[in-house]
């Protein structure tokens, strides 16, 4: 029995010397430096936001579908009957929240990067505005960023104007995620969600489309700057038919933030994605970016490089309810060249070479 005591006094005096020299080291070990907290929490904020837009539309969808076979079904019935009431928001206006917008989390997205808004010219809050936001890149992350958020200083540089981001209609039949979309400002690209903005709410409206889009993004390249421009012409109409100023604006750096396979055209992997976008209005795209524990492994996540968007001089349109197509092709042209001028101006400052030129398909 002395034995014993004597045996569980050595393992507990044992145990109670390994707790305190694992304590000590605890104490002694070097903590987290404010520059690593901060670049975690920049890592995590970009890490909510790429697994919100590619995961959160479908994951709501399959919830909802899930409910209706527990108990908690009623969940999904008052949702139904909400989603049918409120079936048209989205075309007429949204329903944003400026506390969304100016959410701290943004922030950190922010400087991961980092993005910048570079303002040239004001934009008047007597006037509606339709910018043409280039390039598309893989996720249109300057875009969002400055138009969607208040953490570049859109509110400050450009006073009494409310910035909407026109993303695929699509979005805005997934539940729950149509919510997230329209509380920070985002709108179908529909003519009838556009010409809502631009006739029915008032002026200081200034909407954003990524012209290019889907195709914009199948030619996403590192270092090359093509545009799908040439034969998009709707955006011009539609500034036509409202009165609406054009903008032109360039996220330099866009494209850098990922790598993706790009296939030649007339391959059979070039056919299936075309295919997909006409049929979905979006392209799959074979890309990668950095992973979570290194930006030299490989993952789903931008890579960290700098994204300055340029806002460039709005363009007076003026206001013809049937433009001819002349008339179309005539502003059309004067669009592209206030691009191409703002490219010109900007690209050796913003990561391009004097000799770089802005390629327009």
């Amino acid at each position: 029995m002395k034995t014993l005591i004597a045996a569980y006094s050595q393992n507990q005096s044992g145990s109670h010397a390994s707790i305190q020299a694992a304590l000590r080291t605890l104490l002694t070990a070097p903590w987290p430096s404010q520059r690593d907290v901060r670049a975690c929490l920049q890592l995590l904020s970009v890490l909510q936001w790429v697994l919100s837009f590619l995961f959160m539309g479908v994951i709501s969808l399959l919830l909802l579908i899930y409910l209706v076979f527990t108990s908690f079904w009623p969940i999904s019935a008052l949702y139904l009957v909400w989603l049918i009431f409120d079936w048209d928001t989205p075309e007429r206006g949204g329903r944003r929240f400026t506390w969304l917008r100016k959410w701290f989390v943004w922030r950190y997205f922010r400087d991961y990067f980092p993005v910048q808004l570079v303002k040239t010219h004001d934009l008047h809050p007597s006037q509606n505005y339709i910018i043409g936001s280039h390039p598309h890149g893989i996720l249109c992350i300057g875009a969002f960023c400055n138009f969607i958020t208040e953490s570049t200083g859109f509110f400050e540089k450009y006073p009494g104007i409310r910035p909407f981001l026109a993303t695929l209609g699509g979005n805005f039949r997934m539940p729950f995620f149509r919510e997230y979309l329209m509380s920070g400002g985002l709108c179908p690209v529909t003519r009838q969600a556009i010409g809502y903005l631009l006739s029915r709410n008032g002026t200081g409206n200034a909407v954003a489309i990524v012209i290019g889009g889907a195709a914009e993004s199948l030619s996403c390249q590192p270092g090359i700057a093509t545009l799908i421009l040439k034969n998009r012409k709707g955006f011009v109409r539609m500034a036509l038919q409202h009165g609406a100023h054009l903008v032109p604006s360039f996220s330099f750096g866009e494209n850098e933030l990922f790598r993706q396979v790009v296939f030649k055209e007339g391959s059979w992997m070039r056919n299936i994605q075309e295919r997909c976008r006409k049929l979905l209005g979006f392209s799959p795209c074979l890309f990668y970016g950095r992973g979570l524990t290194s930006v030299h492994s490989r993952g789903f996540l931008p890579f960290p490089r700098p994204i300055t968007t340029v806002v460039g001089e709005p363009m007076t349109v003026p206001k013809i309810e049937d433009p001819s197509h002349e008339t179309v092709d005539l502003y059309h042209g004067k669009y592209i060249r206030s691009l191409l001028k703002l490219f010109n101006e900007h690209k050796a400052r913003y990561g391009f070479l004097e000799t770089d030129e802005l390629r327009i398909l």
